[in-house]
């Protein structure tokens, strides 16, 4: 997971850089546009910090690009998918949807544990 966030890092500075048109954005401009603090963005550019879904979608609609950018390639497509759907979601919400996806998760793993008693 620590890779992605480098990844998220490196493609945060990169578009920062080659904003409009190469003339580059400091990074004390791009937080007050997507008001976080300067010391925030620094911290995601060296992965230090981790982007929140919403914090992701300030910056791709900031950048005019879409949020799968933040990216590899060979991420799963389902979970771009889900990236891209939840990004007008609160806060609040995104944390219901991670508190349901633990829950999902623990499910199974009881439903395959009672399957391998059986």
């Amino acid at each position: 997971m620590a890779d992605l966030y480098e990844y998220i890092g490196k493609k945060i500075r990169e578009l920062r850089q080659e904003y409009s048109g190469g003339k580059g954005l400091k990074q004390e401009e791009l937080a007050e546009r997507i008001q976080v603090t300067p010391n925030t963005l620094s911290r995601w550019e060296s992965a230090t910090y981790r982007p929140s879904i919403n914090d992701l979608h300030k910056l791709a609609k900031e950048f005019g690009v879409s949020i799968s950018v933040f990216f590899p390639d060979e991420q799963n497509p389902n979970a771009q998918a889900l990236l891209s759907a939840t990004g007008d979601l609160r806060e609040d919400e995104i944390e219901d949807l991670i508190e349901y996806a633990k829950f999902r998760k623990a499910r199974r793993a009881l439903r395959e544990a009672k399957k391998k008693k059986r």
